[in-house]
Parts: structure tokens; sequence; C-alpha cells
């Protein structure tokens, strides 16, 4: 056991445990609103809070795709650290790149199909920054995972028919590969988690730098 740290035991059905690990001083927040980003981060089996960040991204700045996934994620979980003096924060951003062109989230249906439209058929990139920083000591680990994707091709119907869902709006690409949207996805080469938006394998192994193994 590394100083500092706990350990205790969860019963999650008959005959079955499984151990949970963490830093006992530590309060864990996830520094964002995504529904899919709690869940993910829910099966590492670690306690933490959510505090979504308000920091607004801006795909826009000169910085290359990766560089700028992870300033991203910086910048998120800076913005909330100043209300903790000991807590470990994870940020996390996730954007498309096809090609040199970024695309963030859509917000209304116009933009979905516009943006369903230009990915039908193509393969492209699904990039997440994400940064955890230890409030106490400042100590800050930043990183990026790019999974590829590729989308099939798809009539204008079935376009108009996967926006009227609403699934599409307020997700990278305007797609959930979790949900309906994996019957509009040929293959992926990669994280399939970084997708949805939180890379956890990678997210666990720098954890582990923070005294926080998953395992």
């Amino acid at each position: 056991m590394l100083p500092g740290s706990w350990e205790g035991t969860i019963f999650t059905g008959p005959g079955r445990q499984v151990m949970l690990r963490g830093n006992m001083h530590k309060t864990i927040i996830l520094a964002s609103a995504s529904p899919r980003r709690k869940e993910l981060l829910k099966l590492t089996r670690l306690k933490f809070r959510v505090d979504a960040s308000n920091y607004e991204e801006n795909l826009n700045l000169k910085l290359k795709p990766h560089k700028l996934a992870r300033f991203l994620s910086k910048q998120k979980a800076k913005t909330i650290a100043g209300k903790y003096k000991n807590a470990v924060i994870i940020a996390a951003d996730t954007f498309i790149v096809l090609k040199n062109r970024l695309l963030g989230k859509p917000h209304t249906d116009a933009e979905a199909k516009k943006m369903l439209k230009t990915l039908n058929g193509r393969p492209h990139s699904v990039i997440t920054g994400f940064t955890i920083l230890d409030t106490g000591s400042n100590k800050t680990i930043s990183g990026s995972v790019e999974t590829k994707v590729y989308l099939k091709k798809l009539s204008s119907k079935e376009i108009d028919a996967y926006v009227m869902t609403k699934e599409p709006l307020d997700k990278a690409g305007a797609y959930a590969i979790q949900g309906l949207g994996s019957v509009i996805i040929k293959k992926i080469e990669g994280d399939y988690c970084n997708v949805i938006g939180l890379p956890l394998s990678a997210l666990a192994e720098s954890l582990k730098k923070f005294g926080i193994p998953v395992l």
C-alpha cells in the first residue's frame, strides 16, 4: 500500500468481491457535465464527485489537434482547481478531426445534419485530451488519445431519421457510438472509450502516478 492510501472491499453480488483503492486524503473531481464521461469513470470503481467546468472550448486556436486537446482539458481542470485545496481533478475534451478540419458538438438539428453529411462515408479521427491535476501539489499530467472511426455511407433519409432521434445533439461528430449511432459505424481503430469521451486505459495509467491505482 502507498502512504496515505486506502483499500476497501465492496460486494457486487453473491460470492463476488471487488477491491477498491484510492488516495484517502484526496477527493476526486470529474470536471465534466457529460453523463457519458461520468458513466465511464464509474467503471473504474473509484469514488468521485462531479463539478463541471464552465470553460468555453475554442477549436479555432492555432494549435495542432493533439496539443489543442491537451490544452483545452488542462484549462477545464484549472477553471475549477481553485475551489479545492486537496483534490485530484480529472478533465477531458473531445473533438473530431477530418483532414485539417476540426468538428465539435452540434447544438441544433441543422448543425447535426450538416456534420453528419460532412463525415458521411469518410474516415475521421476522434481525439480526446485529458488532464489530471492535483490541487495540493499542483502536479499536472495531460495526455491525448486518437481513435480512427469509419462511418458507413448513409442516405439523406437515414441521416434525417437519425437526427430526428435527437441523439446526435451535443455529441462530438453528431453521433453516439454507445447508442443508436453504433449502427452507422463501419469499424474503429483504437480505443472505444475514447470515442465516447474518456480514454480509460490511458487515464488509468496516468492516475497511477498520483497514487491512485485502478487495479
